[in-house]
């Protein structure tokens, strides 16, 4: 991808997550990148090769603390807010908390935003605000009804960032991001993405678990077609694309035994044994929705996005990286 944002300052909140830790290693090439995490998903290893680049800062602090939000921004040309509580499960067992994180921090940081006179807010949204809506491909002006306290706080995140853009004046952009997978995705815990969990089994020669049968479908993103809708969020001068919300997606889907299918494939090119793993199907889980496809036609229109990975071509990637840092 060529670069075309530079010379600038930017805040990447949740930088040393797995998609802020992506962001923060494309854009400090040509920007002073600061990163705020307080490392509750994060990972240090994540920004660990950064710390002695002179165009990086590390801030480690709590979004939910005002004051050190004020300090993360000051003299912030973007914001790319990424920090959150993730997982639908995680919202159910602790809504609370997630709420203290996605709703009470992602409001300090935009009012901080606004206060310094950041330039535009770009904020990652999530496809869980489609909720109970049966429509496919999910088009951003039609939603359902949220089925999760983690679907309520992102839906929330776009109220808010509504009413400021039309209250204050700061420019917004929500990307609603759809199943994103790729390098630095976190296998561990109880909360862990799907894909890097399944690779992880695999290569431990482990059955993964499918919840339900298998038959739900995703459109499965990879990171650098998010790292790509970043940029074109922050680069847009088209006043009719910004304030608004966009799907972060390819635009394809694939159910979960394809996409294992998928996986044991491209993992067996480096262990044949897995091809023998069998899977193992349980339970659906609370607050799933069966089937997410995205339309992107709004953002390719508006903001010229141009996904370039589909879910075959990124996994073929993600595996490799994978197999290099899960062993």
């Amino acid at each position: 991808m060529e670069k075309v944002i530079k010379n600038k300052k930017i805040l990447i909140t949740g930088g040393a997550g797995f998609i802020g830790s992506n962001l923060c290693n494309y854009f400090v090439e040509y920007n002073e990148v600061v990163c705020l995490d307080n490392f509750a998903t994060g990972h240090f290893h994540n920004i660990a090769h950064l710390i002695n680049n002179k165009n990086f800062k590390l801030i480690e602090g709590d979004i939910r603390d005002y004051k050190t939000c004020e300090d993360a921004v000051k003299g912030t040309d973007y914001v790319l807010h990424q920090a959150a509580l993730g997982s639908v499960p995680r919202s159910i067992n602790d809504p609370l908390t997630s709420n203290e994180v996605n709703v009470s921090g992602f409001l300090n940081v935009l009012q901080a935003a606004t206060k310094e006179g950041v330039s535009r807010f770009v904020y990652a949204a999530s496809s869980s605000t489609y909720g109970d809506s049966e429509a496919l491909p999910k088009v951003e002006d039609c939603i359902g009804k949220p089925l999760s306290p983690y679907a309520v706080t992102k839906y929330v995140n776009e109220l808010y960032a509504d009413v400021f853009s039309k209250t204050y004046g700061i420019e917004t952009i929500g990307l609603r991001y759809f199943n994103v997978f790729g390098r630095n995705q976190d296998p561990n815990g109880a909360y862990a993405a799907v894909i890097p969990k399944f690779v992880k089994s695999f290569i431990n020669h482990e059955s993964p678990v499918v919840n339900g049968d298998g038959n739900f479908s995703r459109d499965f993103t990879y990171i650098d077609n998010v790292i790509h809708m970043n940029e074109k969020a922050l680069e847009t001068q088209d006043k009719n694309a910004i304030n608004t919300v966009y799907n972060t997606a390819f635009g394809d889907r694939a159910t979960l035994n394809e996409l294992i299918s998928y996986v044991k494939e491209y993992l067996g090119e480096f262990d044949p044994e897995i091809l023998k793993v069998e899977v193992k199907y349980g339970p659906l889980r609370a607050g799933d929705i069966p089937h997410s496809l995205a339309s992107v036609e709004k953002a390719k229109k508006l903001l010229n996005y141009n996904p370039q990975y589909s879910l075959k071509t990124g996994l073929k990637e993600a595996v490799e990286w994978y197999w290099k840092n899960l062993k």
